[in-house]
Parts: C-alpha cells; sequence; structure tokens
C-alpha cells in the first residue's frame, strides 16, 4: 500500500538516500536539495508540500508539491494552481508500479485544495523523458504548449 508521509527526524536520512538511476539523475534534483528548497519557498511566501513515498513501511520515493510559485519560470496557468515539482521513485523500486499509485496519492491530496483553490494542476518535463510523458498522460494531463526552463508543460484539469 502507498502513502504519503511527512519528513521527519526519524525518516529524512532515509528519504535524502534516495535515488534515481543514473540515467534519470539529469530529470529530477535531489531530495536533500528539493527539501532545502522546500525551506526556502516556505519562509518566502510559498506553499510546499513534501512528503516521503512508502510501500507498506518502507520508503521508496518522494514528492515535492507547491501551490502558486515554485521558485522558478512560471507557466501562464501557475496562478492557483498545484505544481508536482518533483516526484521520483527509488532506483530499486521502479518498474513496479509504484510511480502510478504514489500518483493516485498525489492527485488525492491535492484535490483537498490544502493550500487554496485551484484549477489546474501542472508538471514540467523533459521532452525525452518518455516515461514520465507516459505516465502525465495516462492520468490525463495534457500538454499546454508551453515551455519553461526548457521542459514541457503538462497540465490537468481538476
Amino acid at each position: 500500500m502507498i502513502t504519503l508521509r511527512k519528513i521527519t527526524l526519524e525518516n529524512r536520512r532515509a528519504i535524502f538516500n534516495l535515488e534515481v538511476s543514473e540515467d534519470q539523475r539529469r530529470f529530477v534534483a535531489s531530495n536533500l536539495s528539493s527539501v532545502a528548497s522546500c525551506y526556502v519557498l516556505a519562509t518566502n511566501g510559498g506553499h510546499p508540500f513534501p512528503f516521503a513515498i512508502y510501500a507498506d513501511e518502507q520508503p521508496i520515493g518522494f514528492v515535492m508539491i507547491t501551490y502558486r510559485i515554485t521558485g522558478y519560470e512560471l507557466p501562464a496557468i501557475a496562478d492557483d494552481s498545484y505544481c508536482i515539482l518533483r516526484l521520483m521513485i527509488d532506483k530499486q523500486y521502479q518498474n513496479r508500479g509504484y510511480g502510478r499509485e504514489a500518483m493516485k496519492k498525489i492527485l488525492e491530496f491535492i484535490r483537498t485544495f490544502p493550500a487554496g483553490p485551484a484549477h489546474f494542476c501542472w508538471i514540467s518535463y523533459k521532452a525525452d523523458n518518455v516515461a514520465a510523458k507516459k505516465l502525465y498522460e495516462s492520468f490525463g494531463f495534457r500538454d499546454n504548449g508551453e515551455i519553461c526552463e526548457e521542459e514541457l508543460i503538462t497540465a490537468l484539469r481538476l
């Protein structure tokens, strides 16, 4: 069973040690860097939501959700929208359906509108990240034609 859990003093090191495979590192920042970005966002008017992704009692991944601002270039739909800024599953847990199950939980959380109302959830991705594009499209995300920081923007109406 997949759950999203707060990052705590007890689980932080396990989360920081999770990694994607070597060929995927260009697609996602480290979890330590992402958690640091959460602190910067939170202290500068942002609304970050970092979570450890667990399969039963095993930490297997990380997600960082933001509301409105991300600290990066924003697409036109960013106002009053949620962004899945980071999503990773550790290399030893990939190709088991965990990413798909995690995405279900992530979207359930976003649809509670924890930081405010929204019409969209958006994600940016590199054009050559075919696996990510397929995953996002399977949930109804569609490219909106925008490119920010050399990444395509795909959005889901909430």
